[in-house]
């Protein structure tokens, strides 16, 4: 898909701060909502709509944010797959609790969510893995996720090991120490960019003694 021109951006952009957003504009669902919005953002262009920051806090209670790719996002959550010892695995093993953030600047909007995050099953980290390019694969097996190494010479050399040691399995499985995450969101805010700085921002909470979600305007 190519990328829309720069004066084209801006006049999607236009188009989108003109309208607003309301309550009355939103679906009851935040996840249709949210579908809604990535559908728009992926028909606008928008370079890699499905990049969410992931904010999270270490046992010593420093945040760290990092932007991942997300492979699934229905009514059980937002699903995105790391090395599950890398440092944002072992944060949300110590504490669950986590924030995301998409942006999506093209068309001024952003979606925040908060919640807790959860692996996922084993037989759902092997479904999406089998779906990855046999390079990728490799790649999980060779890269000691954020540790220090020497030089690109140093990974090239670990993937390397692994094209040998897989060089006559036809489907190379899932290290266990690679797997899938899911936010369980307890939160959602849609934020639409409006003139002025005088943006829309409703926040969706857990309804009051009741199921569902209930809608309120933030101040901007």
């Amino acid at each position: 898909m190519t990328e829309p021109d720069a004066e084209l951006l801006r006049t999607r952009r236009a188009q989108y701060e003109t309208a607003g957003l309301d309550v009355a504009d939103v679906a009851a669902d935040p996840v249709e909502q949210f579908t809604r919005w990535h559908r728009e953002a992926f028909q606008a262009g928008v370079a890699e709509p499905n990049a969410m920051v992931v904010a999270t806090v270490d046992a010593d209670g420093v945040p760290s944010a990092r932007a991942v790719l997300v492979r699934a996002a229905d009514a059980r959550g937002f699903a995105f797959f790391t090395n599950y010892d890398s440092p944002k695995s072992v944060d949300l093993d110590s504490n669950p609790n986590v924030a995301g953030l998409f942006l999506w600047a093209d068309v001024h909007r952003q979606v925040r969510i908060r919640g807790r995050a959860e692996r996922l099953s084993a037989a759902d980290s092997d479904a999406y893995f089998t779906t990855r390019p046999r390079g990728s694969r490799i790649g999980a097996w060779a890269s000691p996720q954020s540790r220090v190494i020497a030089d690109r010479l140093q990974l090239d050399a670990l993937v390397a090991r692994y094209d040998e040691v897989f060089a006559d399995v036809d489907e190379v499985p899932r290290p266990a120490f690679w797997g899938g995450w899911r936010i369980v969101p307890a939160e959602f805010e849609f934020w639409q960019g409006r003139p002025d700085r005088l943006h829309d921002r409703l926040r969706y909470r857990p309804a009051a003694g009741a199921d569902g979600w209930a809608v309120e305007r933030l101040a901007p």
